[in-house]
């Protein structure tokens, strides 16, 4: 049983429970459409969303001042943001997402870097709720503020300064959550201005390689996946991806293996595939 997700049987269970803050984390690539329509985290869920959910904007919930997409926010910034949203450092924060699971382990990861120990994630998120053909909500309800004491672990972040070291002398492993194109150099970054490639040494876990249907794979499975791409789990492992979002996936299939010697790179390929002054490889 992975301790970092819960059933919607679970939730369903304790939607009621005052102790329990569940959190609609979802947010959409520009690419990620319906009916050709971009998908909106924010419209979605004042449409429809788990009863009692407050909606957690990876875009807003930001450090001030930042030109990077999703950057972690400082403790100072996250504890009032979260504690208006109604969320406690001592709730059992359930966290879900609209693609069963996607960004959602961004924020879990948010709320695990800033102090939260009773974090998890809902499997299969609100594809498998609806499915279940569980109560929904829409619209907002009225949110009664809580304080959030936010501790944050700096040993779980590595900054620019602290990659460039890793990358130079190798002393990290680094693990590449996007798609095996945009890693390799032969299809473009979806931002403008950001170089193709991967860092010098890096290996290409694609974060698609880690689900089926929108769940978590098992950690027999993830174990093997990891394993494929050249990843050696007896040492230490940075995260990263385009943004920061599915970087934060791979940091919940390792926590999920038993490894725990791991730091996420928050400014990702957005900051080292922007810049002029970064080693880029590719394979064309």
């Amino acid at each position: 049983m992975n301790p970092y997700l819960v059933d919607t049987d679970w939730l369903f269970a304790h939607l009621d429970d005052p102790d329990v803050s569940i959190v609609d984390g979802s947010w959409y690539l520009p690419t990620m459409l319906i009916d050709g329509v971009p998908r909106s985290g924010p419209a979605e869920f004042d449409h429809h969303h788990i009863p009692g959910a407050v909606y957690f904007n990876i875009d807003d919930i930001v450090e001030t001042g930042s030109t990077l997409p999703h950057t972690l926010a400082s403790p100072e910034t996250f504890g009032p943001l979260v504690g208006a949203l109604g969320i406690s450092h001592n709730d059992t924060i359930v966290v879900y997402d609209g693609m069963g699971l996607f960004s959602a382990p961004r924020v879990w990861w948010n709320f695990r870097v800033m102090g939260a120990t009773k974090v998890v994630i809902l499997d299969g998120g609100m594809p498998k709720w609806l499915e279940d053909r569980l109560p929904i909500e829409s619209g907002t309800a009225p949110i009664y503020p809580k304080l959030f004491e936010a501790r944050f672990d700096k040993s779980k972040v590595v900054s620019l300064d602290g990659m460039r070291i890793l990358v130079e002398k190798g002393d990290m492993q680094v693990a590449d959550a996007r798609p095996a194109g945009r890693f390799s150099g032969v299809e473009p970054e979806p931002r403008p201005g950001i170089r193709p490639g991967h860092m010098p040494g890096a290996n290409n876990v694609p974060f698609s390689s880690l689900t089926q249907n929108g769940k978590l794979l098992s950690s027999g499975e993830l174990e093997e996946v990891f394993a494929k791409s050249g990843i050696d789990l007896k040492q230490p492992i940075a995260t990263t991806c385009g943004s920061g979002v599915t970087a934060a996936a791979l940091s919940l299939a390792l926590e999920t293996i038993g490894h725990t010697n791991h730091v996420l790179y928050d400014g990702s390929w957005a900051e080292w595939g922007g810049r002029s002054d970064t080693d880029v490889v590719t394979d064309s």
